[in-house]
């Protein structure tokens, strides 16, 4: 799974119409091959800033099948007027996951010393 995070700085005042308008994009990425989840995040220090998140099965799912899509465009006329400046997109796959029983381990959480391994 890949994690598309973009932050998007919306024009000041223009906050309501933009998530407005969100709502109805959506339903567009929502829709998409190798969608799996997403959310929009309003910044709590910075009113017109918010954070996209969207999990998509793979990279090319949203580099390809996304982004080269007449859904694209539609998504585009919608959203990206609001933004100044254009937002900067970056993915993140999963980087390593713990065990179970690793990750409920208070040990697993705090190392002994900064230099020394758990196990």
């Amino acid at each position: 799974m890949i994690l598309e995070v973009a932050t998007l700085d919306v024009r000041p005042g223009q906050e309501a119409a933009f998530e407005s308008a969100f709502r109805d994009a959506s339903r567009i990425i929502g829709s998409m091959h190798g969608h799996v989840s997403h959310e929009l995040k309003r910044c709590v220090e910075k009113q017109n800033r918010y954070l996209l998140l969207v999990n998509w099965q793979t990279l090319e799912d949203h580099t390809v099948g996304f982004r080269q899509s007449a859904e694209y465009r539609q998504w585009k006329s919608l959203l990206h007027h609001f933004y100044d400046p254009f937002p900067t997109v970056e993915h993140y796959p999963q980087a390593a996951r713990r065990k179970q029983a690793e990750a409920s381990s208070p040990r697993a959480a705090i190392p002994d010393h900064p230099g020394r391994s758990l196990r």
